[in-house]
């Protein structure tokens, strides 16, 4: 960090394409990026080139970790790679924002919690479904007005389109991805505790499924999950179905229901309605309304980097990634086999 107080962060890791956003989150809010490193030529890589044409290349990730200036890393790198890099980095003196799951093993998961200790850096880990979304900040700010009450369930689903020609080896092997509900899973895992306000939850349920893939037996292209803690109850569901015919990657919706009304969330895409992501329904006692929500500020980049600034835990509390991070691995280890999952 400078003295004007500007954030320094470099990119190692191109390997899944939502360093793009990560990127563009902070450099749109005034952090400066020194450079980038990735192993080999993964297929995000000429994405992020058209994005950032300026933005220089290191060919050792040395450089960046032995950077005065350079505040945070953001990690993007094959999800079994995460927790070395990440730990690495910390120990560098460098925070580090990373691509979900930011781990793939509870083993893993115990070296990164001694390395916070330790070192005192941050682990962030940017759930994009909530924190790269104006809807679901718009939603909160309901919530807390009291707009549908006492907090009773959340209902997330999170279908993906697999674009099997743009997916390297390593996305088909459980090994390496983590497996359905530690990767994606860990988003609405994540906006379940957040929107129950409980600091964790019991997993009452979980499976994991092999239905359209049955020549790749370590992709999980369906998953489920019920969660539940002392403020509320959470259904979860995961595939890789996402059909051809729609315009986006993924009609993601998110139900809260409340005691005195709900609201629905279609992050990406209203079917066959209006233009656009963003969108908000609410239905109460006394309104029956669609809220555009693509105006509604985005608070985690900021605030991320005013904890970097600040040693805070404004953008989301440390315990919090670690629990999320915790359950997802858990619902994993325990679920139940469908298909022709293995």
């Amino acid at each position: 960090m400078n003295k004007q107080g500007e954030i320094v962060v470099a990119a190692v890791g191109l390997d899944h394409r939502h360093i793009y956003g990560m990127l563009d989150g902070l450099l749109q809010i005034g952090a400066r990026c020194k450079g980038w490193w990735t192993e080999g030529e993964p297929q995000p890589l000429a994405g992020f080139l058209r994005r950032f044409p300026d933005l220089p290349r290191v060919d050792d990730r040395r450089r960046l970790l032995e950077d005065p200036e350079i505040d945070l890393f953001l990690i993007a790198a094959v999800p079994s790679d995460r927790a070395d890099l990440a730990i690495e980095a910390m120990e560098h003196g460098k925070d580090v924002m990373l691509d979900k799951p930011g781990c793939t093993t509870l083993e893993q998961l115990d070296r990164i919690r001694a390395a916070v200790r330790q070192t005192g850096r941050i682990w962030s880990i940017d759930f994009s479904e909530r924190f790269e979304v104006p809807a679901v900040t718009k939603a909160a700010e309901l919530m807390a007005a009291g707009a549908i009450g006492k907090f009773v369930q959340t209902v997330a689903t999170g279908p993906h389109r697999l674009n099997r020609a743009l997916r390297a080896p390593w996305f088909f092997k459980r090994e390496c991805y983590g497996g359905i509900l530690a990767d994606i899973g860990s988003h609405q895992i994540d906006q379940f505790l957040y929107f129950s306000g409980a600091k964790s939850a019991e997993i009452v349920y979980s499976a994991v499924g092999n239905f359209a893939n049955p020549g790749d037996p370590g992709l999980d292209d369906f998953g489920e999950m019920i969660l539940r803690n002392e403020n509320g109850q959470g259904y979860i569901r995961l595939d890789w179905y996402t059909p051809d015919a729609l315009p986006t990657w993924g009609d993601v919706r998110l139900f809260i229901t409340g005691t005195e009304g709900y609201m629905e969330l279609r992050k990406y895409v209203d079917i066959a309605g209006r233009e656009g992501g963003d969108h908000l329904f609410l239905v109460n006692g006394t309104r029956c309304e669609h809220i555009d929500c693509s105006g509604v500020d985005l608070p985690y980049f900021p605030n991320l980097l005013n904890d970097v600034r600040n040693r805070t835990q404004t953008s989301m509390p440390q315990e919090h990634v670690f629990t999320v991070t915790e359950l997802a691995l858990k619902a994993q280890a325990q679920a139940a086999k469908l298909g022709n999952a293995r």
